[in-house]
C-alpha cells in the first residue's frame, strides 16, 4: 500500500489538472510548466500506480477507469490542502487571479454572463470567469472533478454531493417581433396555434418538455423551422413572423436590442426554476463562497 510520504504532491496536482483539462497543453499552462514536464510527471505516475491513467483520443486525454476512481479522492484531498494553506489569508477578490468555471445552458449565458462580467470587472478586476455547457451526468462528473466550480441553471437529477440554492422561478412566454399580429388584441388558443412557430429542440431538461406540451395543445403541428439552441432565436424572430416560446428572462434580455416583444401563451406551461449548485468539497472554500454570494446578490429574487 502506498503511503502519502512516498508520493510527490506535485505529481497529484499534475494528475488533477490533466483530469480537469483533458489536454496536456492546457494543464501545463494552468500549472505554469512545460508540456514535457507534465508528460514526465504523468510517466512517473503511471509507473507509480501501474496504470496508463490517460489515453490519447480524438477528444483529448481520456482517463482510464482507475483514473476515474482516483480523481474524486485526489481532488478532495487537494482541495482540503488548498483550503488549509489559505485559511489565514482568506480570499481577496480585488487581487485574486483565480479562474472560476461556471456551467450554464446557452440561454443561461445570455442572462448571467453580461452581469457577472460587469460585476467582476469592478469588484474583481483580475479574476477569470469561464462558462461551460454541461448537463446531467457530465455536470455531475465535471463538478466532482473540479472542472466546474459552480453551476447555474434548471438542472435536474443532480448528485447528492452537490449543495444547491434557489435563485428564481420564471414563466415561459412567447416571443415575437414588435408589430406582429399577435401583439394586438386578445390571443386565444386557436389564434395562437394558427400562427407559425419556431421550435427550440433543446435536449437539455426541462426545456425538452415544452415542445411536447405545445404540440399536445395543437401548437406547431405543422412547424417547419427548428433550431437546437436558444442562441440564434432572437436573430430569427426579429427577422420573421415566427413565434417562439422561451423563458421570460431571455425575452426580457433579447427584447430591446432585437426589437422583440413577448406575450403570455394561452395555455398552461410549468414555471422554470433556476438554482445555483456547488460541490460539497468547496462549501467552505473562501473563493467559491465569494462567487456564490456574488451570484446570489446579483440574480436571486
Amino acid at each position: 500500500m502506498l503511503q502519502p510520504h512516498e508520493i510527490d504532491l506535485n505529481l497529484l496536482a499534475v494528475f488533477q489538472e490533466v483530469y480537469r483539462e483533458r489536454q496536456i497543453s492546457n494543464a501545463a499552462r494552468r500549472l505554469g510548466l512545460s508540456q514535457s514536464a507534465v508528460s514526465n510527471a504523468l510517466a512517473r505516475l503511471r509507473r507509480l500506480f501501474g496504470d496508463e491513467l490517460f489515453v490519447r483520443t480524438g477528444q483529448g486525454m481520456q482517463p482510464t477507469p482507475f483514473a476515474e476512481g482516483l480523481a474524486e479522492p485526489v481532488g478532495a484531498a487537494l482541495a482540503q490542502v488548498a483550503l488549509a494553506l489559505n485559511t489565514r489569508g482568506g480570499f481577496d477578490p480585488a487581487t485574486s487571479t483565480r479562474r472560476f468555471t461556471i456551467a450554464m445552458t446557452d440561454v443561461g449565458e445570455v442572462h448571467f454572463m453580461p452581469a457577472l462580467i460587469e460585476r467582476c470587472r469592478v469588484a474583481a478586476p483580475f479574476l477569470q470567469i469561464s462558462s461551460r455547457r454541461a448537463g446531467g451526468i457530465a455536470l455531475k462528473d465535471d463538478m466532482e472533478s473540479g472542472r466546474v466550480d459552480l453551476a447555474i441553471g434548471p438542472f435536474e437529477d443532480i448528485s447528492e454531493a452537490l449543495y444547491q440554492r434557489l435563485l428564481f422561478r420564471q414563466p415561459y412566454v412567447s416571443m415575437l417581433r414588435r408589430g406582429h399580429p399577435l401583439t394586438v388584441g386578445t390571443v386565444d388558443l386557436a389564434r395562437f396555434a394558427a400562427a407559425e412557430h419556431l421550435f427550440v429542440d433543446s435536449l437539455e431538461s426541462p426545456y425538452d418538455r415544452i415542445n411536447d406540451l405545445l404540440e399536445k395543445a395543437g401548437v406547431g403541428a405543422s412547424t417547419r423551422f427548428r433550431v437546437p439552441h436558444f442562441t440564434a432565436v432572437p436573430y430569427i424572430i426579429g427577422a420573421s413572423d415566427l413565434v417562439v416560446t422561451v423563458p421570460q428572462k431571455l425575452a426580457e434580455r433579447a427584447g430591446p436590442p432585437f426589437g422583440l416583444a413577448w406575450i403570455t401563451p394561452p395555455l398552461n406551461l410549468p414555471t422554470l426554476q433556476t438554482n445555483m449548485f456547488w460541490h460539497r468539497r468547496y462549501h467552505q472554500d473562501p473563493g467559491n463562497g465569494w462567487l456564490r454570494a456574488l451570484v446570489a446578490e446579483t440574480f436571486a429574487d
